[in-house]
């Protein structure tokens, strides 16, 4: 099967990260296993959803491994002209959800694989499709169990990524967090003898905005990014129930994006150090700020001189590098495992996440053409 095709069916399958994958699994195993290829499927505790792990050629070489996630964002609320989960083709540009985030790379990585289970490959080839990775590169994680446990470890790793086909060596690490503010419901003809939740929330966003001064003035930076510095964001409240009741809770979801040099558990405990003095200062028996956890994932910094960014830039022909705003699971593959990483990916992530999401024939071709570039090299040995 051509790019193209397999992009059409794999555009089809409703993977949106809140519901199955399994569909889409289940076909690219079928196809893959159709070509006598060796696939592992690693599905989650409720069944309902699953990394897929496949490799081609000798077992005994760690090789190459192009990894993608299966899932994409919601199309509810968004003004599609076009059908979200249909492949629609126009003006050199195919239209549908998941066509650039990253579907597009996931098609023209099956159509390889299918070329390379005819061939005799002396350096393996190994894919990767991960689920949840929108919601906080979630689902790989049991994959990387997998891989962490085996005796040969892939030697680079390609995360398809749109990057319009640059190859990234970087980007930020990311950790998610919640806030619980706490005060004292009263009457709120009587608001002083309570503690309002809600003037805590606001106090503590005031910290959020002078931790994220004070890094944006002194702390790391690094010009290649967009925003070179490591950034603290509130993107969430919720709190109070009547206008009337003075709240006793109020919540604030809040994010870090770091830099891969700075320390996000080290600015979440300046941020820790910034609520304990405005719960004391309240002098209130009540008064009360919780800090959890609920995701995180590490930054990626490969080295520009390392032999995977060498690798990568010999098959797309790129001079230079790059790095990117968005997080990947490259940090992780990193990270936990100590695979060297690079983000390289057809189409622009400036087009994903929106209505009429599309990816450019163009940028197909040009992935089928490194991907090509990848499998020459696997046949002699790299």
């Amino acid at each position: 099967m051509k790019t193209v095709e397999i992009l059409e069916k794999l555009i089809a399958f409703e993977t949106v990260s809140a519901d199955s994958n399994m569909a889409l699994i289940n076909f690219v195993s079928d196809l893959l296993r159709d070509a006598g290829v060796e696939v592992q499927i690693i599905p989650d505790r409720t069944g309902a959803k699953a990394n897929l792990y496949a490799t081609i050629g000798p077992t005994d070489d760690g090789g190459v491994m192009l990894s993608g996630h299966s899932d994409v964002v919601p199309v509810a609320g968004q003004n599609w002209t076009k059908p979200a989960f249909e492949l629609t083709h126009e003006n050199g540009r195919y239209f549908g959800r998941g066509t650039t985030d990253m579907k597009g790379f996931l098609a023209s990585s099956l159509a390889m694989a299918l070329r390379a289970a005819k061939l005799d490959l002396k350096t393996p080839l190994h894919l990767a499709i991960s689920y949840d990775e929108e919601i906080g590169c979630i689902g790989v994680r049991s994959l990387i169990d997998m891989l962490d446990a085996a005796p040969i470890r892939p030697r680079f790793c390609i995360v398809g990524e749109p990057t319009s086909m640059g190859v990234a060596t970087g980007h930020k690490g990311k950790l998610a967090a919640r806030a619980t503010c706490r005060g004292l419901e009263a009457h709120s003809a009587l608001a002083p003898t309570g503690l309002n939740a809600i003037h805590l929330a606001a106090e503590f966003i005031g910290a959020l905005r002078d931790i994220q001064a004070d890094l944006a003035e002194n702390g790391n930076q690094d010009e290649d990014y967009d925003v070179s510095y490591t950034t603290i964001h509130a993107g969430k409240i919720s709190g109070g129930v009547a206008l009337n009741i003075v709240p006793n809770q109020c919540t604030i979801d809040f994010e870090i994006r770091n830099l891969a040099c700075d320390d996000a558990p080290a600015i979440l405990d300046q941020i820790q150090n910034a609520a304990n003095v405005i719960v004391a200062d309240t002098d209130h028996p009540s008064a009360g700020i919780e800090i959890e956890v609920f995701n995180t994932y590490p930054g990626l910094d490969t080295p520009q001189c390392s032999a995977v960014v060498d690798f990568v830039k010999s098959l797309t022909g790129a001079n230079g590098t790059m790095k990117v705003a968005f997080g990947t699971e490259a940090g992780l593959f990193d990270q936990r495992l100590g695979v060297p990483c690079v983000v390289c990916g057809p189409g622009s992530m400036a087009l994903g996440h929106k209505p009429d999401e599309f990816i450019e024939a163009d940028q197909l071709r040009a992935c089928d053409a490194a991907l090509d570039a990848l499998l020459a090299r696997l046949v002699i040995g790299i």
